[in-house]
């Protein structure tokens, strides 16, 4: 009898340490897991600080405005000016500005690179069609000093003269064809039908592209729009 007794306890024992040894083990895996991701995350956020030239400090910063007043005005707005606008400091503002302009003059760089592989792309594949700019929707072109930006519609007399005056001018021009709904076709025919030079677009000394809703922003509600890039940037040269 007390054998039987003996070996109950010894089991009952047993199975508390086996449950034990669970628990434990099932605690230490959790706590492994949870490290495991707080450090993958500590690391992406030291990634994305370093690629934007910016402390751990000021990443975590730029976090907490994205989910702030800031993030709801300016949805996507990248990190150096979210910190650049919401700082407080002269010096400070110097720094983060200098860092965008750093990374807007790497940006075109690569971007005008890639321009013109498109450029010559199109000249050995179709040498004989109008290329047409698809457009960004950040701003108007300003990779060329001097140029002018006009803004048409089709169906538009006042657009047509307009239209004949600059290209009469031999002015290099940003075209953009409002209403062309980011269809190639429509303002490649529109182009066609206006006697386009296709030297001058090849050349790049005439731009055709889709409006992108860029003439609500710099059109004033008036059409035709001629835009004339200054030493203070685009401004209205005549409507």
């Amino acid at each position: 009898m007390k054998i039987s007794r003996l070996v109950m306890l010894f089991i009952l024992l047993a199975t508390c340490a086996a449950r034990a040894d669970t628990v434990n083990s099932a605690t230490s895996t959790t706590s492994t897991a949870s490290s495991l991701q707080d450090k993958s995350l500590q690391s992406q956020s030291q990634q994305s600080s370093q690629q934007w030239g910016l402390s751990d400090t000021e990443w975590q910063k730029y976090q907490q405005l994205k989910q702030g007043k800031r993030g709801i005005q300016s949805p996507g707005l990248d990190p150096l000016t979210t910190l650049g606008v919401e700082s407080d400091s002269v010096s400070e503002r110097r720094r983060l500005a200098e860092l965008w302009v750093k990374e807007e003059y790497q940006r075109t760089e690569k971007e005008l690179a890639f321009q013109r592989e498109v450029n010559a792309a199109w000249s050995r594949l179709y040498p004989n069609a109008l290329s047409v700019n698809m457009g960004n929707a950040s701003g108007l072109a300003h990779d060329t000093n001097g140029r002018m930006a006009l803004f048409v519609r089709d169906n538009c007399e006042r657009c047509d003269a307009r239209l004949a005056a600059v290209l009469a001018d031999n002015r290099p021009v940003d075209i953009y064809l409002v209403g062309s709904d980011g269809k190639d076709d429509t303002v490649r025919k529109w182009a066609v039908s206006h006697n386009i030079p296709v030297d001058r677009v090849r050349s790049r000394q005439i731009t055709l592209n889709h409006d992108r809703g860029l003439w609500l922003t710099y059109g004033q509600g008036q059409m035709p729009v001629i835009l004339q890039q200054g030493e203070n940037g685009w401004q209205l040269a005549a409507f």
